[in-house]
C-alpha cells in the first residue's frame, strides 16, 4: 500500500482537461508541445500552483494539479489558456479566426490517496490508450515520459501526496480496466469528484457540487394519472 509522503499537498488536488475546438490539433509540431510546456512552467512559477503530472496529446492536454489557494487555480487555467492562445495565433497568423479551445476546461477534485495514483495512470497513460507508442514512457510530451527534455522545456514537478509505488512506469503501461476508465471519464463529463464514497460526498457538500453525484440519465417517476 502507498503511504504518504512526507510533505502531503493541503491545497486539494485537480484533474484539468481542455481540448482543441472540434477537437482540432492544438500541437502539430515538436515546437507547438514545446512552446507550451515553456507556458506551463512560467504559469507554475507566476500563480503558485504545484503541478503533479501532466500529458500534452495532439488535440488536448491533462493537467495534474494542486493550487496553494483556491483563487490561484483560475488565475493559472485563465493565464496559461489565454496565452497560449494568443501565442499559438501569433505563431500562425491566424488572430480572430474561430476559437481554439472547445470551450471551459473541465476540471474534478481527486482525494489524495490511491484514487490520485489511478488519475495519474490515467494521464499519463493517454499516449498508449490512444496508440501513438507501444510504451507510456516513450510519449516525450508526458510527465512520465518527460525526464529527457531541456532545461528550456522541463516542468518542475511537486512530490504526490502518496508515495510513487515501485516499478511506477510498468505500472502505468498496465492499461486501466473499463470500469475505472468509465468512472473518471464520468467525473470528467461532470466535474465530478473522484475519491470514494465518503469522501466524495463530503467535498460535493463542501463545494457546491451535488448535482454532479445525481445521475442525470435517471427517469422521472411517472405522474399518477389523476380521475
Amino acid at each position: 500500500m502507498a503511504r504518504r509522503a512526507r510533505n502531503p499537498i493541503d491545497g486539494g488536488i485537480y484533474h484539468l482537461l481542455n481540448r482543441g475546438n472540434c477537437r482540432m490539433d492544438l500541437f502539430s509540431k515538436a515546437g507547438d508541445f514545446r512552446s507550451f510546456l515553456k507556458l506551463l512552467e512560467q504559469g507554475r512559477q507566476r500563480h503558485s500552483v504545484r503541478i503533479c503530472g501532466y500529458c500534452l496529446m495532439d488535440n488536448h492536454w491533462h493537467l495534474v494539479v494542486s493550487p496553494r489557494r483556491g483563487k490561484d487555480l483560475s488565475k493559472f487555467i485563465g493565464w496559461l489558456s489565454t496565452t497560449h492562445v494568443r501565442r499559438w495565433r501569433e505563431h500562425r497568423r491566424s488572430r480572430g479566426e474561430g476559437h481554439l479551445y472547445q470551450g471551459r476546461f473541465k476540471s474534478f477534485l481527486v482525494q489524495d490517496d490511491r484514487h490520485f495514483l489511478t488519475v495519474m495512470r490515467y494521464v499519463e497513460g493517454n499516449p498508449l490508450r490512444a496508440g501513438m507508442v507501444q510504451r507510456a514512457e516513450a510519449w516525450p510530451w508526458s510527465s512520465l515520459g518527460g525526464a529527457a527534455a531541456s532545461d528550456q522545456t522541463k516542468v518542475q514537478l511537486t512530490d504526490w501526496p502518496v508515495e510513487k509505488p515501485r516499478r511506477w512506469v510498468d505500472r502505468v503501461n498496465d492499461l486501466l480496466d473499463e470500469k475505472t476508465l468509465s468512472s473518471i471519464r464520468r467525473s470528467i463529463a461532470r466535474n465530478r469528484p473522484y475519491g470514494d464514497d465518503e469522501w466524495t460526498a463530503r467535498v460535493a457538500r463542501r463545494y457546491g457540487l451535488e448535482s454532479t453525484l445525481r445521475d442525470p440519465w435517471r427517469p422521472r417517476k411517472p405522474r399518477e394519472k389523476t380521475k
